[in-house]
């Protein structure tokens, strides 16, 4: 469909004549030529005026440092953007739904269709999952998102897995499907279900549910969809070949061109690339590099390059770095663009549907409310960058499934934004920021450049092969551990503002051996009563989808389906990507902690030797403090110690006097002291407080609060002090060693 049909799609159900066309053409031309703005009342400020008000304010910090940012993507964020650099690369010649779509997919934004609210329904019984996506349709989801468990997913039976509902729903049989489905109103809100390596089996149970209640999938609008280069990085190897995998994605294609031409079957998604760690680049230029594997392989078997388009559906993480999330998403849609014009396709297949979601490796397990505000804010980039669906999951899925209030919660955000921050009304709001057009146009080349290198190797599968988009993602992974471990990057609640008086949420860890037999009776049941000889007659037509579903409606289990499907023994094998979430190292130190509190009634018990009076050594005191509870230490505060009248140096005999008490008055020692004062006063008070304090303790670790000049540290050294706990210090490293002195850890 070319632009100015586009246009006329959008303006009614009657097509409009070619006059009605051109008029209207002439008309959105008149309309972009806005008249010049002046700002005459106002005097530009030059740049070096600009950084010479900052200098001012920075006393004596580093402008350089300071003012930009370096983010994990190699793209620096700049202090400032003005329009003269801008205008160059603002798309002033562009509009959404057109060209290379880095404004949108689509002509009018959400204005007429809202993004999807896809908020995953994860039950473990049929019939539970059935009630929660009524429930949460009934609540504000506009979209049908059931996610699978682990057997499931593998193509194993209730029976033969040792767990069901691990991650969602169990199901074995069409019976099973049948009860998920049961009542769900699929002629109004789309499906959306992501099927593992190969789509086949469920595409088929779903059909065969379908059809046995008399409806069929053809108007059915959504994804039910594969990713085997995804399964194969989380698992590390296939059950069968690739090339039967793409086979089996061939035969779904097929189809749903045929009879569910709504419904798509090869979902990409980035969760095995993010969840390990990836930053943008990475994300998007490795799954990208994915879907071009799968479209070359569907060539090769004959599929049109217009169907292999209106199969894909792709899914992308939204991380922490919101205006980075935002260009991303911006990014992602012009690459793909060019990629598949590469191809050669025509303008209307070359935009890209996407499905967003708040990342899990930003969630944290401790402190877990925060992850609410992480949400809200990942949540609102994927809206500003042009998701079609979207997924807010709970707050607290890294420790259990959701619950009402969790979910309720999570599925509010959606309609908060689009109900009352008026959300749907603009199109591209991000459009012309100069911020954001920037960061655009820098991760579009960064993406490309990645993508062009995996192309380089012989595509996503040689590369995985030759371990380089491990490595690269394991790099990052501990480049953002290394910021966490140095507070650069800050996790609050975990490595920044710890809340001591946190109660830890209840995991409700399911009943799963009474749910596995539970499932393993439902299907026993079923399968009772199945004629096999007649069934293994179907079973051997199961290559097809049509086969499937006839195999399934004769009584087949999805356990049987895939073992009589392709036999290929030439698995593919990688070395997997690992699922990691950041703060992950932060927890451990923290569990260690409760461990060992929980099982001997002790701790690292800090002391702290706070010199002169409150003003004096407060800012320094809190860092410390914050900085040792982060391990969940015990903190001893106090209000100072200050000589009396007459008396100078009587501060100190009184610290060491209130050190020699110990934390219960009866002398039991401290772990550790730290100095606290002012660089001011330091040179007087180290010098003369770190002996004393040693001698009073000689086994304690002794910290100085504040990063010693360099003339200094030697001094400060010598004295007593062991080290230095400042915004320079390694926190994680830090705890670590105490952890380890105490015996927490070996």
């Amino acid at each position: 469909m070319a632009d100015e049909q586009k246009i006329a799609a959008v303006e009614g159900e009657r097509p409009l004549t070619d006059q009605e066309l051109e008029a209207m053409l002439r008309k959105s031309e008149k309309v972009t030529e806005f008249p010049e703005v002046t700002l005459d009342e106002f005097t530009e400020p030059e740049w070096d005026e600009w950084v010479e008000a900052c200098n001012a304010l920075l006393k004596g910090a580093p402008f350089d440092k300071i003012m930009y940012t370096k983010n994990y993507e190699g793209i620096t964020f700049d202090p400032i953007y003005r329009r003269k650099e801008m205008d160059p690369i603002l798309p002033t010649d562009d509009y959404p739904g057109m060209g290379d779509y880095l404004r949108g997919a689509t002509l009018n934004g959400y204005v007429h269709e809202p993004w999807g609210i896809a908020q995953a329904c994860d039950e473990t019984l049929p019939s539970d999952n059935n009630e929660l996506l009524k429930e949460e349709i009934a609540k504000g989801s506009t979209v049908y998102h059931i996610k699978l468990d682990s057997a499931t997913l593998a193509g194993i039976d209730a029976k033969d897995a040792a767990k069901v509902g691990d991650v969602g729903v169990n199901i074995t049989t069409a019976d099973d499907m049948s009860t998920l489905l049961n009542g769900l109103k699929l002629d109004k809100y789309p499906i959306m279900i992501y099927a593992g390596a190969g789509a086949k089996g469920i595409l088929a149970l779903t059909e065969a549910a379908l059809k046995g209640a008399g409806k069929e999938l053809k108007g059915v609008k959504g994804v039910i969809g594969a990713d085997p280069i995804g399964e194969l990085v989380v698992n590390g190897k296939t059950n069968t070949s690739l090339e039967c995998l793409y086979d089996e994605m061939a035969e779904t294609i097929k189809y749903c061109r045929a009879n569910a031409p709504l419904i798509r079957p090869v979902y990409v998604r980035s969760d095995c690339f993010t969840d390990g760690g990836a930053e943008s680049v990475q994300e998007v230029a490795y799954t990208f590099a994915t879907a071009v594997e799968y479209i070359r392989a569907m060539q090769a078997r004959g599929i049109e390059l217009k169907d292999i388009a209106a199969s894909l559906y792709f899914a992308f993480n939204q991380g922490a770095n919101f205006f980075m999330e935002i260009a991303k998403l911006r990014a992602a849609r012009q690459v793909w663009a060019a990629i598949m014009e590469a191809f050669g396709a025509d303008v209307e297949d070359r935009a890209i549907m996407v499905h967003g979601r708040s990342a899990r490796f930003t969630k944290t397990v401790i402190d877990p409310y925060v992850n609410m505000l992480r949400n809200c804010t990942q949540t609102f980039s994927g809206v500003v960058g042009g998701v079609n669906t979207y997924e807010n999951p709970p707050f607290d899925e890294l420790i259990r499934k959701g619950d009402v209030f969790s979910r309720r919660i999570a599925r509010n955000l959606h309609v908060m934004l689009q109900e009352e921050f008026g959300m749907l009304c603009p199109i591209d709001p991000a459009g012309g920021s100069w911020a954001v057009e920037s960061l655009t146009k820098q991760i579009v080349e960064k993406i490309w450049a990645e993508f062009q290198k995996i192309e380089g190797m012989g595509g996503m599968v040689k590369a995985l092969e030759a371990g380089y988009p491990q490595a690269q993602i394991a790099k990052t992974l501990e480049e953002r551990f290394k910021a966490l471990e140095m507070r650069k990057d800050r996790a609050v609640g975990v490595n920044m503002y710890p809340n001591m008086t946190e109660e830890p949420l209840e995991r409700r860890e399911e009943d799963t051996p009474k749910l596995k037999k539970q499932r393993e009776a439902a299907v026993a049941a079923y399968v009772a009563d199945i004629d096999t000889n007649y069934l293994a007659g179907k079973l051997a037509n199961v290559v097809t989808v049509e086969g499937a579903i006839e195999a399934f409606s004769n009584g087949a289990t999805l356990g049987q389906v895939a073992a009589a499907g392709c036999k290929a023994t030439a698995i593919a094998e990688i070395t997997p990507i690992a699922a990691h979430h950041w703060t992950e190292r932060y927890e451990e130190l923290r569990f260690d902690t409760e461990k060992y509190v929980k099982e001997t009634g002790k701790n690292v018990e800090v002391f702290l030797a706070n010199m002169g009076p409150i003003p004096q050594h407060k800012a320094r005191a809190d860092f410390s403090t914050s900085f040792l509870q982060v391990g969940e230490f015990n903190v001893h505060l106090n209000n100072g110690f200050q000589d009396d009248e007459g008396k100078p140096g009587s501060r100190y005999e009184k610290c060491v006097a209130a050190l020699k008490e110990g934390i219960d008055g009866k002398g039991t020692p401290y772990d550790v002291a730290v100095i606290c004062s002012t660089d001011k006063t330091y040179p007087e008070d180290v010098p003369a407080l770190a002996p004393m304090l040693k001698a009073a303790n000689p086994n304690m670790t002794l910290f100085l609060a504040g990063a010693a000049p360099k003339d200094l540290e030697k001094i400060y050294l010598e004295a007593g002090v062991d080290d230095f706990i400042s915004v320079k210090a390694n926190c994680f490293a830090t705890l670590k060693k105490l952890q380890q002195k105490k015996g927490m850890i070996e």
